[in-house]
């Protein structure tokens, strides 16, 4: 197992008889400790997920248009990503410490390597997903196929893309909390002071962050699928 770069914190009673006793969440400590503990890490584990989803999303997207169109590419990346997705977050960070350090980029390359295989297979989907009347009538009027797959095939695939997004993007937002075994960020690293220490505060508090900030990532991409893909509310409606 990889050492963590953070410093075991014993944790700042004061006179706070809650946290002193330990009971199962002090609301008092959290608040106190929101500015200098919580809130940098939340900033922190964002950053950490919009990177590997951001990186993720380029690389399985434009490996989705190039399979589109040449479809022997199709298995080759879907077994390597496949692969990838397999393999336990700590192994994949063990594996990689030797190459990159306990640095973030360990932590991003493995995050990423996460989100290959969900996105790669739901934005092939949602493209190849579109009615072939529909593309023998968008040639019809005279669309090149550029034109064809930005001003049809794609905004028809929007649905699944951004399913796809939704998926991954909540699962890095949960694996970002492990990798805190290898980088001192997120709130992985409250999580892992918390058990190092036995401080119940610290761990539910922390857990809790992670779990609202999935809820709120997922709603603000179900948010803005509406917004950008409004004739898909008409055709449901």
């Amino acid at each position: 197992m990889i050492a963590s770069l953070a410093a075991v914190v014993i944790p700042k009673f004061g006179q706070d008889s809650c946290a002193r006793a330990n009971k199962t969440f002090c609301w008092d400590w959290f608040r106190q400790h929101w500015g200098s503990t919580f809130e940098p890490r939340l900033v922190e584990h964002i950053k950490l997920t919009a990177i590997a989803v951001g990186i993720g999303f380029v690389i399985a997207f434009s490996a989705a248009l190039l399979a589109h169109r040449q479809r022997w590419f199709e298995t080759p990346f879907s077994v390597v990503s496949g692969l990838l997705y397999t393999i336990p977050s700590l192994a994949l960070f063990e594996i990689l410490v030797p190459i990159t350090g306990l640095t973030v980029t360990t932590a991003e390359v493995a995050l990423v390597s996460y989100t290959l295989l969900i996105l790669f297979r739901n934005t092939l989907t949602g493209l190849r997903g579109v009615r072939d009347e529909v593309l023998v009538a968008a040639r019809g009027m005279g669309l090149t196929g550029r034109q064809v797959l930005w001003r049809v095939e794609l905004p028809l695939a929007m649905p699944a893309i951004f399913a796809g997004l939704r998926i991954a993007t909540v699962t890095i937002i949960s694996l970002t909390t492990v990798a805190a075994f290898v980088v001192d960020q997120g709130l992985g690293a409250p999580i892992l002071n918390a058990i190092n220490v036995d401080f119940k505060t610290e761990f539910i508090a922390a857990g809790l962050l992670a779990v609202a900030l999935a809820l709120v990532a997922d709603l603000v991409l179900v948010v803005t699928q509406r917004v950008s893909t409004p004739w898909a509310r008409r055709a449901a409606g």
